[in-house]
C-alpha cells in the first residue's frame, strides 16, 4: 500500500525548504507571505497560476483541476489554473463565496530579465472594494463597512463608516449606549446598509453574528480616532469637517481611517473619485427593522427571491444608476416630508408635460456614468467605457430639453426639484469634447488590441497605423511583380502572426524559385520563403505594429490622467441622471396604474381612501380596495376576519402606502393623507431561527419586545396573529397586554390582526380602539371571501372552512366540526376564569379587565345547551331529504324552547 506524503503549507515551505525551491517558487513565497489570507493569482504566461493550500481551496470552488508543480520537502507542490483572459468569471464566483483575491501580474520585461520575471500585486479584489462591471450587480451597491467601538464608564460609543467604491459615496454614523443597546442597533443598521465586507479590530466581536457577511480582521491600531481624522481631511482635501456635519464624532473618525487605509491598498492607488462626505443621523429616516423589511418585502421576497417585490414592481428605471438610487429610496425613507413633497410636485410636473415617454427613450440610450466614472478615477476603465460615456454625454441636451419643458410656474416652481436636476446636467463641453476627437467610434475591448484612438487624434499613432495597414497593397503588389519574374502563376504572397511574411510557392513549381529566395518553412504540399526586399518589410511592418500598441497604450494612460479633473462633473452628472431616472420610473407607473398623489401634513394621522396592496393588484385579477383611517382619537383598529380573508394584505398595504408617500412617489389609493411618521414596525407570520436556537415564539416574541420598546406615538405598527405561538390562555393574556401598552403606553398607530374574539371588546374599555373585520360568506360547501374591510368584529374565523380547502379530508373536518362543537358548549358552560386578565390591585384597570374577560363567557341556559348538543349529533352527510327535514323541525322546537 502506497503511503500518501502529508501536504505541507506555504509558509512551512518558505520556512523550511527555501534553498531547495526554484527562484520563481521563491518569489510566489514571497508574495504568498504579504497576503496570508487571500488567493494569490500568480501571473505565469497566459495563466493565473495558484500553488499549495490556495490552489487545493481554488480547485475546491472553482472545479478546476488539481495537478503538482515541482517538489518541496519531497512531496509534490499542488497546483491549478485559470487562462487569463477568462479571469473574471472566476473572480465573480469566488467573489459571491465571499473570497478575497490578489492578483500578481508580470511587471518586469521577460527578454532582460536573468531570473524570475518581476511580479507584484497589481490589485486585490475583495466582496466590498469592486468596481468592475462584470463583477458586480447591476442595481444594487456592495458597500464596505468598519466599525469602531469605545468604551467608557460602560457608555459604549460605535461609530460605522462605509464606503461604496463603485460610485465614491462615503458615509459616517454614530451611536451610544449600554453594550446591549448598542449591540441591537448596529444589528439594524448592518441590516438596513447590507454591505459586502465588514472591517473589524483583532479584538472586536460584535460582528460574528452577522451571517452572510465577509468579516475582515485588521489590526486594531488601524482604527486610531485622531489618524482616521486626518485620514478624512486629506482625502477631501479640506482643513475642517464642519460642512459635513461631522463636528464631535470620535469612533466614527477612527472606522472611517480603517476603511480608507483598506480600501486604497486593494486598489493600489489614492481614491480620487472619493470627494464628499455624509454623516447620517438616527432621526434622518424612517425606521425599519430587518423583520419589517422582510415581510412588507421591499426588495426581496419573504422567500429570498428579486421579484414580485415593491422594486420589481416600480423599477420601469432605463439606467442602472436609476434602479440602485430607487433601491436606496425605499430603504431610505426621509422622515422629513419636504424632500418626500419635492419628488410628488416633480413627478407631477413630469405628468402634466407628458415627458415620461421620450425621457425614458433617451435615457435608455445612457450608460452607467457613475460606475465608468469611478473606474477612470481608479485607472481602471476600459476603452469600450469612454466610448459609453461620449454616447451618453451626447445625450445630455436632450434630457435637458425635456426637463425645462417639465418645470416653471405652477410645475415645480424655478427653485424645484427638476430645475436642480436640470442644472446639473449641463454637458461638459471640454471632457466631451476630449472624448469625441480620442476615442475611436467602436474601440477594441482592451488596449492592448490596439485600435482604441480615432484617426487624427494623434499623428505619430496615425503613421505607424498607415505603415501596417499599407501591408496589405504591398503584398498585392510584391505578388504581381514576383508572378511576372518568376513565371509562376499561382505563386501567393501572405502573412501570418507565427511566421510573419512569406512567397508560397507549390511543390511542382520550386524549380522555378530565383536564387534570391530563402526558404523559411515546408509544408506538405508547398515551400514557404522570404526575399530580402520582403524581410526590409517585415521588419519596418513588424516594428511599427509594435510601436503603435505601445503609443497607444502610453496615449491611453495618458487620456485617463486628462479626464481626472473632470471626476467631479462627471459623478454631479450621474446623480442628477439617477434621480431623473427614478422621477421618470415613478411616473409611467403612476400614470400606467392609477395612482394618486399623497398628501404630507403636520398633524397626526393616516387616511387611506379605496387603497390597494400595490403588489398583490398587480397578481390577481380583481383586487378590492379599502380604507383605514387613523387621528389622533383613533389610534388602534383590532383587525378580525376568517384566515385567507385578507387581513394581512390590507396591513402590509396601509404600511406600504405610507412607506411610498414618504419615499416621494404616488400611492396606489383614491386619496392619501399622512401625517409624521417615524418608524415602521412589523410582527407578521410564523419563523423560527433553529440555527440561533430561538423557536418561533420567541422569534414572535423577540419581535413583539422591539416593538414594545421602540413605538412612539409617530409610530406605525403591523401586529399579526400575536400570542398564537403559545396555549390559548399565554397567548390571549399576552396579545391583550400587548394591544393595551400599544394603546395606552405607546400610543402609536397600529393594525392588529388576531383570532382572540375576547379582544373586540377593547374598544369598550379604550375608546382610541375600534373593531374591524373582513369577512366572507359560505355557499354551499366552500366559502367566499369578500376582502373588504367593514366596520365591527368579525362573527366567526372560518378556520375549518378554510382547511376544507386546503384539501384536509372529509373524515377529518367532520370529526372537528363535532369536536369543536362539544368545546364551544364547555367553554360557554364553563365559569369564567376570573384571573386570566387579572392586574395588581394598585392597576386602575384590574376591576375593568375582568369583566371584560368575563362578559363573552356568559352561561347560556339548558334549552340552548340542549340545541348545541343536537347540532353536534347531527351527520348531515348519512340524512336522506325526508330524515333532514324532520331533524329541522326538531330543532325548530328546540330553539322555541
Amino acid at each position: 500500500m502506497t503511503t500518501v506524503p502529508k501536504e505541507i503549507n506555504a509558509a512551512a515551505a518558505k520556512k523550511n525548504s527555501a534553498e531547495k525551491l526554484t527562484p520563481m517558487m521563491q518569489q510566489y513565497l514571497g508574495i504568498k507571505e504579504n497576503h496570508p489570507t487571500m488567493l494569490v493569482f500568480y501571473r505565469m504566461g497566459d495563466f493565473y497560476e495558484l500553488f499549495f493550500e490556495d490552489a487545493e481551496k481554488a480547485s475546491r470552488l472553482l472545479g478546476i483541476t488539481l495537478t503538482a508543480r515541482g517538489v518541496a520537502s519531497g512531496n509534490p507542490i499542488k497546483m491549478c489554473g485559470v487562462p487569463f483572459h477568462s479571469l473574471d468569471g472566476y473572480l465573480a464566483k469566488l467573489v459571491k463565496l465571499g473570497e478575497s483575491v490578489a492578483i500578481c501580474e508580470q511587471i518586469g520585461d521577460p527578454a532582460t530579465s536573468k531570473g524570475p520575471v518581476e511580479r507584484k500585486v497589481m490589485r486585490v479584489v475583495t466582496p466590498g472594494t469592486l468596481t468592475d462591471a462584470d463583477l458586480l450587480p447591476e442595481k444594487a451597491e456592495r458597500p464596505l463597512l468598519a466599525m469602531c467601538s469605545i468604551t467608557q464608564r460602560k457608555t459604549v460609543t460605535t461609530g460605522l463608516a462605509w464606503l461604496s467604491l463603485a460610485s465614491g459615496a462615503l458615509k459616517l454614523m454614530e451611536f451610544s449606549g449600554d453594550s446591549s443597546t448598542v449591540a441591537v442597533r448596529l444589528q439594524q443598521e448592518l441590516e438596513r446598509i447590507v454591505p459586502a465586507e465588514i472591517l473589524s479590530g483583532d479584538n472586536g466581536n460584535l460582528f460574528d453574528d452577522y451571517a452572510g457577511t465577509h468579516i475582515n480582521r485588521v489590526p486594531d491600531w488601524h482604527f486610531d480616532v485622531v489618524g482616521g481624522h486626518k485620514a478624512l481631511l486629506d482625502q477631501l482635501g479640506v482643513a475642517t469637517l464642519t460642512g459635513f456635519g461631522a463636528d464631535g464624532l470620535g469612533a466614527a473618525f477612527g472606522a472611517a481611517g480603517a476603511l480608507l487605509r483598506y480600501a486604497q491598498s486593494t486598489q493600489g492607488r489614492g481614491l480620487q473619485h472619493v470627494r464628499s462626505l455624509t454623516t447620517e443621523t438616527e432621526s434622518e429616516f424612517i425606521g425599519l427593522d430587518a423583520a419589517t423589511r422582510r415581510n412588507l418585502e421591499l426588495t426581496e421576497t419573504i422567500r429570498g427571491q428579486e421579484s414580485p417585490t415593491l422594486f420589481s414592481l416600480l423599477d420601469h428605471c432605463r439606467t442602472a444608476m436609476g434602479s440602485r438610487m430607487l433601491r436606496h429610496w425605499l430603504h431610505h425613507a426621509r422622515r422629513d416630508q419636504n424632500v418626500a413633497r419635492a419628488r410628488h410636485e416633480a413627478i407631477a410636473a413630469l405628468a402634466q408635460s407628458e415627458a415620461a415617454a421620450p425621457l425614458a427613450a433617451t435615457l435608455a440610450q445612457v450608460p452607467d456614468i457613475e460606475r465608468i466614472t469611478t473606474r477612470i478615477a481608479l485607472l481602471s476603465a476600459r476603452p469600450r467605457d469612454l466610448a459609453a460615456l461620449r454616447d451618453g454625454l451626447l445625450q445630455l441636451p436632450a434630457l435637458r430639453g425635456d426637463v425645462v419643458r417639465c418645470y416653471g410656474p405652477g410645475q415645480g416652481g424655478e427653485n424645484g426639484l427638476l430645475a436642480t436636476i436640470h442644472t446639473a446636467l449641463a454637458t461638459p463641453a471640454a471632457c466631451l469634447d476630449l472624448l469625441v476627437r480620442a476615442v475611436a467610434q467602436e474601440p477594441a475591448a482592451m488596449v492592448r488590441d490596439g485600435g482604441v484612438f480615432a484617426t487624427g487624434f494623434d499623428a505619430e499613432l496615425d503613421e505607424l497605423r498607415a505603415l501596417s495597414e499599407n501591408a496589405g497593397q504591398f503584398l498585392l503588389d510584391l505578388e504581381t511583380r514576383e508572378r511576372a519574374r518568376t513565371g509562376i502563376a499561382n505563386l501567393r504572397v501572405e502573412y501570418n502572426k507565427v511566421h510573419g511574411f512569406y512567397i508560397e510557392v507549390t511543390h511542382g513549381q520550386t524549380d522555378k524559385v530565383p536564387d534570391d529566395y530563402r526558404r523559411r518553412q515546408t509544408l506538405k504540399n508547398a515551400e514557404r520563403y522570404i526575399t530580402p526586399e520582403l524581410k526590409v518589410f517585415e521588419d519596418k511592418a513588424l516594428s511599427a505594429q509594435d510601436k503603435a500598441l505601445v503609443r497607444e497604450k502610453m496615449l491611453y494612460d495618458l487620456l485617463l490622467a486628462d479626464l481626472a479633473p473632470h471626476i467631479g462633473t462627471l459623478q454631479t452628472i450621474s446623480q442628477g441622471l439617477a434621480q431623473l431616472d427614478t422621477l421618470n420610473a415613478l411616473t409611467e407607473h403612476a400614470q400606467q396604474h392609477n395612482w394618486a398623489a399623497p398628501q404630507l401634513v403636520d398633524e397626526p394621522c393616516i387616511n387611506i381612501v379605496e387603497g390597494r396592496h400595490p403588489v398583490v393588484e398587480k397578481q390577481i385579477e380583481r383586487f378590492i380596495a379599502n380604507d383605514c383611517r387613523f387621528v389622533n382619537e383613533r389610534r388602534l383598529l383590532l383587525i378580525t376576519g376568517p384566515n385567507m380573508g385578507g387581513k394581512s394584505t390590507f396591513m402590509r398595504q396601509v404600511a406600504l402606502i405610507t412607506l411610498l408617500a414618504y419615499v416621494g412617489s404616488y400611492v396606489p389609493a383614491a386619496s392619501a393623507t399622512i401625517g409624521p411618521i417615524d418608524r415602521i414596525f412589523t410582527r407578521i407570520g410564523a419563523t423560527d431561527d433553529l440555527a440561533g436556537g430561538r423557536s418561533t415564539f420567541m422569534v414572535e416574541m423577540t419581535e413583539s419586545a422591539a416593538i414594545l420598546n421602540g413605538a412612539t406615538e409617530h409610530s406605525l405598527v403591523l401586529m399579526d396573529e400575536v400570542g398564537r405561538g403559545t396555549s390559548t390562555f399565554d397567548g390571549l393574556a399576552l396579545a391583550w397586554a400587548i394591544a393595551r401598552h400599544l394603546i395606552d403606553t405607546s400610543r402609536s398607530f397600529t393594525l392588529f390582526a388576531t383570532h382572540y374574539f375576547e379582544l373586540t371588546q377593547l374598544p369598550d374599555s379604550h375608546p382610541s380602539a375600534a373593531n374591524v373585520h373582513l369577512s366572507a360568506v359560505e355557499h354551499k360547501d366552500s366559502i367566499v371571501f369578500l376582502h373588504a374591510v367593514q366596520a365591527g368584529p368579525a362573527s366567526q374565523s372560518y378556520g375549518l372552512q378554510v382547511a376544507q380547502l386546503a384539501g384536509v379530508p372529509q373524515p377529518v373536518i367532520k370529526a372537528a366540526r363535532k369536536h369543536l362543537a362539544r368545546l364551544e358548549a364547555q367553554a360557554l358552560d364553563a365559569t369564567p376564569q376570573r384571573d386570566l386578565f387579572a392586574a395588581p390591585a394598585a392597576d386602575p384597570y384590574a376591576q375593568e379587565e375582568e369583566e371584560e374577560a368575563s362578559a363573552p363567557l356568559a352561561a347560556l341556559n339548558a334549552a340552548q345547551q340542549a340545541l348545541l348538543d343536537a347540532i353536534a349529533d347531527l351527520d348531515p352527510d348519512a340524512l336522506t331529504p325526508r330524515d333532514a327535514l324532520e331533524q329541522l323541525y326538531q330543532l325548530k322546537r328546540l330553539a322555541a324552547a
